[in-house]
């Protein structure tokens, strides 16, 4: 494998750290072409006098010798000398640069959730006119993406929650939470917006549309099902009834590394050796919809389309960010999303400035709802 050229957007987040850490043990395998980061230009700073890529670009001012300051992540985007493009970022920040990236011909490895929550059905049927992979960084889909080798004789797909910090606790506790109990997750190190998500579900709700626009499939065959353990991250059933899961220990690092070397594999970083022994056990579980109503939240955006699932991912996050804030408390997000979801009018197929419309026009509704809690 000759070294594959790539720019990591988002690199200071969780993902981009993980994913210098894999580039660090592979560094005969890739050649970093651009790094961009937010307002952490320290951090950013630190990862370019290491990496030494050819440009950079933070959302804050920040300059260093001998490397190229770029004024937008689109020129990140655009850049052909890219072989593929690690899309890292949180947020909608996400979505602008992946169709420049598409309309140049450049792979995506895709972290980002908003970009095929808000725009999948765009972003999917570009990807195919312009011949360009998308593999999904999300434990869950990038253990669908290694399960299937022919789509056509795939029944359903079966997606793995841990069910959070929550699990156990009845819905009156949940109601009650601190900020500081809902970033406790059991498994998985992530960043704060995704943790409180994965508390209430609604990170799994965002993960069955995303599987929805990856993968072709109805959403009647993508099921949810409770692992508290993480270690069978997703599953597939085929027609015939056989059940192909990707099992592995709960840590970022392999499902980044799959989706940047894809379609090799090399040893890259390991926790461990994995031992069935050692785990033990592995149980599963029905999600419970009525705690959760993120889930059917989901199901339904997803089933109605359009910027339905626009305004799904935009009010909760606000909400979201409210939570973080200490303005609202954690059951406060579900009532808010519900309430904008009740009154929004679906756009059924709205052009990518209709979705950017959309998304704000949400976000401030849902903040003067905020205010009136």
């Amino acid at each position: 494998m000759k070294k594959r050229k790539i720019s990591i957007i988002g690199s200071t987040g969780s993902i981009g750290t993980q994913a210098l850490e894999v580039i660090e043990k592979l560094t005969d395998k890739f050649e970093i072409v651009a790094l961009a980061g937010g307002k952490n230009v320290d951090l950013l700073t630190k990862q370019a006098l290491k990496f030494k890529p050819k440009y950079i670009y933070a959302s804050m001012p920040i300059k260093i010798d001998g490397i190229q300051n770029l004024s937008s992540l689109d020129e990140i985007a655009e850049n052909r000398e890219n072989d593929i493009i690690l899309v890292a970022c949180s947020g909608k920040i996400g979505l602008k640069p992946t169709l420049k990236a598409i309309d140049n011909g450049i792979d995506i490895a895709l972290a980002n959730k908003e970009t095929l929550v808000m725009a999948g059905d765009i972003v999917m049927k570009r990807a195919r006119a312009n011949g360009v992979n998308i593999i999904p960084v999300d434990s869950e889909h990038c253990a669908i993406h290694q399960c299937i080798k022919n789509i056509s004789q795939v029944e359903k797909l079966i997606i793995t929650a841990s069910g959070g910090p929550f699990l156990r606790k009845t819905t009156e506790e949940m109601k009650n939470a601190t900020v500081e109990q809902t970033l406790k997750h059991p498994r998985w190190n992530m960043g704060r917006k995704i943790t409180v998500d994965s508390a209430t579900l609604m990170n799994k709700g965002l993960e069955i549309i995303e599987a929805h626009h990856l993968f072709g499939f109805d959403y009647d065959k993508i099921e949810v099902v409770v692992h508290p353990q993480s270690v069978v991250h997703s599953a597939i059933e085929y027609v015939d009834g056989s059940v192909i899961a990707q099992v592995g220990l709960p840590s970022m690092h392999i499902p980044i590394q799959y989706a940047i070397t894809y379609p090799d594999r090399f040893e890259g970083i390991k926790s461990k050796s994995f031992s069935f022994a050692d785990i033990a056990r592995l149980d599963f579980e029905k999600p419970d919809f009525e705690k959760f109503p993120s889930l059917n939240m989901a199901y339904n955006a997803g089933r109605e389309g359009g910027t339905a699932t626009v305004c799904l991912n935009a009010s909760n996050e606000e909400a979201v960010m409210a939570f973080l804030d200490g303005k609202i408390k954690l059951y406060n997000i579900y009532e808010l999303v519900e309430k904008m979801m009740s009154s929004h009018n679906v756009i059924k197929t709205p052009t990518i400035d209709e979705i950017f419309e959309t998304d704000n026009e949400i976000r401030q509704k849902t903040k003067e709802l905020i205010a009136k809690i």
